[in-house]
């Protein structure tokens, strides 16, 4: 799901000349290529090092226990959105990809205590470049050199959900769906 919600956000946010998908699951892969409906081509390969060969982007949405994703697979300037393993003792990223990038996170609390990525790195909260919130408001400056690899660690945060289920209500409103439940 993860994924497929990527892969349909990922042209509001810049121009891609192209996505590859890798799964463990080559089926799961090939089939969300084939339904894709985005402005680029789409294609699913067999491995994630070849789906990361000059990827500016990367989105990594697995539910990975060990990392899935390594350090010397990424190419100069890669940005990572890693918004799989989202409890303590899982992880998609090596720890050479998390010593190595400058780290932004949705909340540093979330990050320090649930996000394994970070946790089994043994990164110090000195790594933590800032929140996304923070770079937003221009609080804290984000990429500094066109070849810094950067990480998202996302583990998403509750007032995301509330802004998505408002959105979702004043469609099924506007649209005359769903059903009213008192409380």
């Amino acid at each position: 799901m993860q994924a497929r919600s990527h892969l349909e956000a990922l042209p509001h946010v810049r121009d891609f000349e192209r996505v590859r998908i890798c799964s463990r699951t080559p089926e799961h892969a090939q089939a969300l290529a084939a339904e894709a409906e985005t402005p680029f081509p789409v294609e699913a390969v067999g491995t994630v090092e070849a789906a990361l060969h000059d990827a500016d982007v990367v989105v990594t949405a697995t539910s990975a226990r060990e990392p899935v994703l390594e350090l010397g697979w990424l190419a100069s300037g890669a940005h990572v959105n890693a918004v799989g393993s989202s409890i303590p003792t899982t992880r998609e990223l090596d720890t050479a990809t998390m010593a190595s990038a400058a780290l932004f996170c949705d909340a540093r609390e979330s990050l320090v205590n649930e996000a394994g990525d970070y946790l089994l790195a043994e990164q110090g909260p000195e790594r933590i470049r800032a929140e996304l919130g923070e770079v937003l408001i221009g609080a804290a400056k984000g990429r500094r050199a066109p070849d810094e690899l950067t990480v998202f660690k996302s583990l998403g945060l509750a007032v995301e959900d509330l802004a998505a289920a408002e959105h979702v209500y004043k469609r099924a409103r506007a649209e005359g769906l769903g059903t009213a439940v008192p409380f």
